[in-house]
């Protein structure tokens, strides 16, 4: 049962990457198609993650009292429903409409399933997860672009993506009783804190600097993935096409370093992988600011690639182990929700720096961000230092 459990997570953490990406994929289309102002886009997706931070928030308290389960396939189908919907879309204005649903149910899947895999099974799995998640994100663009080649249909690449969306919700639907099954004992823990509240639960032992290095990670890793190209063409004069070449082979080392790390995990522990990663990024970022050969540019890219893999899933795994099986769900929800203000706004604040100083100040930008997340990580480790393992 727990083997069956885990291809469904499998599963849908591939479809919870599907739609992350496809909206940037087919806004030059949609945007001409709709009239729309190519600033719109931001904003949808800004859109999207206000409804993804608000769900996190609250999805301890949906899934104490509807079970993981429960929650996973009201919210999956909350976003293959806004996803169907977008079929209908006549206005761009539609498509704000549309975002709010699409993130209060990415939001609920992704508390719900982070925390469950991070009781329930191995931090090698966390890894693959995420791995999954890589691929789910790669082949949405895959898809959209065969529908934007058969006379710029992107309403159908929508169309597609949310009835993978409604597959999925009727798989997970008929595994209902396996969850209930599994959830019974954590259901049992978890009653003894079901009236704890946000502000209780923000003052706990350690919980501040959790979420401060959750925030930055996710900070650091889309402002590359947003402002790297850019860097790259401003900065240092290369062509778009080079420029967009390599900052996809940083993506390219982010799934393949979580595939890397699912087998490190076995015999890494988590803080060990977190702390191997966090290194692996800051070379890279070292790399990027005092190089000028384009081949390092190249390596800086796909190291921090490679250091940023195994950082957000050891992190997630280590939830429970930092703060107990009863309080896991809670703070993994704040924890989620701070990681998605952090990917949400951080990235256009460097937009504005960059904007009035410069792209060059990107590397340095980074390399904060990435002594944020180090020092909150070592200072949470001395924090709860209920065991101590070596740095490597």
């Amino acid at each position: 049962m727990s083997t069956i459990l885990l291809v469904l997570i499998y599963l849908a953490f591939i479809s919870l990457g599907l739609p992350d990406s496809i909206l940037g994929s087919a806004w030059p289309v949609i945007r001409l198609d709709l009239d729309a102002p190519i600033t719109a886009a931001g904003y949808i997706s800004m859109t999207v993650s206000g409804g993804t931070i608000l769900s996190s928030l609250f999805s301890a308290k949906l899934i104490r009292k509807f079970g993981t389960g429960v929650v996973t396939n009201v919210s999956v189908f909350i976003t293959a429903s806004s996803l169907l919907l977008t079929f209908f879309s006549q206005h761009f204005l539609f498509l704000f409409l549309i975002a709010i649903p699409l993130g209060l149910g990415a939001g609920a899947i992704d508390s719900a399933l982070n925390n469950f895999v991070a009781l329930h099974y191995r931090s090698s799995h966390m890894n693959w997860l995420h791995c999954f998640w890589g691929i789910g994100a790669t082949a949405g663009p895959i898809i959209m672009s065969f529908f934007l080649s058969q006379k710029g249909e992107w309403r159908l690449g929508y169309l597609i993506i949310g009835f993978i969306q409604i597959g999925l919700m009727l798989l997970l639907l008929f595994s209902l009783p396996l969850w209930k099954k599994f959830e019974t004992d954590q259901q049992e823990t978890q009653n003894t804190v079901s009236e704890i509240g946000l502000f209780k639960v923000l003052a706990l032992k350690g919980v501040f600097p959790a979420l401060l290095a959750f925030f930055s990670y996710c900070a650091v890793e889309l402002t590359l993935g947003l402002w790297g190209s850019t860097y790259l063409v401003s900065v240092h004069s290369l062509d778009a096409k080079t420029a967009a070449r390599w900052a996809s082979l940083y993506y390219f080392g982010i799934t393949m370093g979580r595939f890397i790390s699912g087998f490190l995990a076995l015999k890494l522990h988590n803080r060990q992988l977190i702390r191997l990663g966090e290194i692996i990024s800051l070379t890279g970022a070292l790399l990027l600011l005092f190089s000028n050969s384009p081949s390092l540019f190249l390596i800086a890219f796909v190291l921090m690639g490679l250091g940023f893999a195994p950082i957000f899933p050891a992190m997630l795994h280590e939830t429970p182990n930092r703060f107990g099986a009863a309080l896991s769900q809670s703070i993994m929800g704040i924890q989620m929700a701070f990681a998605y203000i952090g990917s949400t706004f951080m990235p256009s604040i460097f937009g504005i720096i960059a904007k009035a100083a410069g792209f060059h100040l990107l590397p340095l930008y980074m390399i904060l961000l990435i002594l944020v997340m180090i020092l909150s990580s070592e200072y949470l480790n001395k924090l709860l230092h209920k065991k101590s393992y070596p740095i490597f």
